[in-house]
C-alpha cells in the first residue's frame, strides 16, 4: 500500500512550514506515510498583479476567489470537472473502472461538520485535494463542477481555510495505519469506536478501558499520585482491571453528558452503560 497525499490549493502556502516540522506529521512524512503537497494559487493566474479574487456579483461586502485560477490549479492536479468523468455519465462508463480514490474537499463554514467519522473516511483514501476558501469565500461553480464535499471544521468563522485544512490534515493523518506509535491510542480516544469494532490486545492483559463508541474521553492521571493536595483516584491506583474498567466508562457517559449531550444519542451503548447513565443523572441531578 502506498502513501497517502495531502494536496493544499492556498494562497498562503508558507502558512504550512511549521505545521509540516513538528510533531507526528514531521514523523509520518519523513516514514513516507504520508505526503503532502501545496499549491500556490496566484501561481495559476496570469496577471500583472496574480489576481486570485474578484468583487460578487450581485454586490455585497468583501471579495470572491475567482474560478478560473482554481480550475486551473485543480487540473494542474489531474482534476476534471465532474460533467467531464466517466462516472458522470453511465454509457460511457465500463464496469472495471474503479471508484476514485481522490476526494476533492472544498473548505469552508457553509459546509457539513467535519467529525471523528468524516475522518476515518478520508483517511481510507489514496489522495485528499483540500481547497482552501478565503475572503467571502470561493466562486460556487467550483464547488459545483469539481468539489466532493465541502466541510466546515466548526460553527464559527475563521479568516481562510488553511486552518482548517491543517485540522482535516492532522485529524485523517493519524488514522492512517503505522502514523501513530501504538495502534490502539486512535480507537480508545474521544470520538473512538465501538467495542465490538476493537481487537487490540496488549500482551494478554485485560483491556482496562472502553472504546468511546461515539463518546468523550475518560479522565487520565499520571504520575505524581498527589498533586496540589489532590489524589489521583484510587481506582486507578489498586491495578484491579475491572474496577477501573467500570470507572472509566463511568466517568466517559458523565462528561459526554455533562459536555456533549448530543453525542449520547447516536452513542454505541450497552444495558450497563444505559443503567450508569441513570444513576449519574439522579446523582447528579441532571
Amino acid at each position: 500500500m502506498g502513501s497517502m497525499r495531502f494536496e493544499i490549493v492556498t494562497i498562503f502556502p508558507d502558512f504550512f512550514t511549521g505545521f509540516f516540522e513538528n510533531g507526528i506529521l514531521r514523523r509520518a512524512l519523513a516514514e513516507g506515510l504520508v505526503e503532502v503537497g501545496t499549491h500556490d494559487l496566484r501561481a495559476f493566474t496570469h496577471d500583472r498583479h496574480r489576481t486570485v479574487d474578484d468583487r460578487p456579483f450581485g454586490g455585497g461586502e468583501g471579495m470572491v476567489l475567482k474560478p478560473e485560477p482554481l480550475a486551473e490549479a485543480l487540473a494542474a492536479l489531474g482534476i476534471e470537472p465532474k460533467n467531464s468523468h466517466p462516472a458522470a455519465n453511465p454509457e460511457s462508463a465500463t464496469q472495471a473502472e474503479p471508484a476514485s480514490r481522490t476526494r476533492v474537499v472544498l473548505l469552508s463554514a457553509q459546509g457539513r461538520p467535519f467529525t471523528q467519522a468524516v475522518a476515518r473516511e478520508l483517511a481510507t483514501l489514496d489522495r485528499v485535494v483540500l481547497i482552501c476558501g478565503r475572503y467571502e469565500g470561493v466562486d460556487e461553480r467550483i464547488n459545483d463542477l469539481y468539489c466532493d464535499q465541502e466541510i466546515s471544521i466548526g460553527d464559527y468563522v475563521i479568516s481562510g481555510g488553511e486552518l482548517a485544512a491543517a485540522v482535516v490534515i492532522d485529524a485523517a493523518m493519524r488514522l492512517i495505519p503505522g502514523v501513530l506509535g501504538n495502534e490502539a491510542s486512535s480507537e480508545f480516544e474521544s470520538f473512538g469506536v465501538a467495542d465490538a469494532e476493537i481487537d487490540t490486545d496488549v500482551e494478554g492483559v485485560p483491556r482496562s478501558q472502553h472504546g468511546a463508541g461515539g463518546l468523550l474521553d475518560y479522565p487520565h492521571y499520571t504520575r505524581p499520585a498527589e498533586f496540589a493536595g489532590v489524589r489521583a483516584p484510587e481506582v486507578l491506583l489498586n491495578g484491579d482491571h475491572r474496577e477501573i474498567r467500570r470507572w472509566r466508562r463511568e466517568q466517559q457517559l458523565r462528561k459526554t453528558l455533562t459536555n456533549r449531550p448530543d453525542l449520547l444519542e447516536n452513542a454505541a451503548l450497552s444495558k450497563e452503560d444505559l443503567k450508569l447513565l441513570d444513576a449519574i443523572r439522579q446523582a447528579d441531578q441532571i
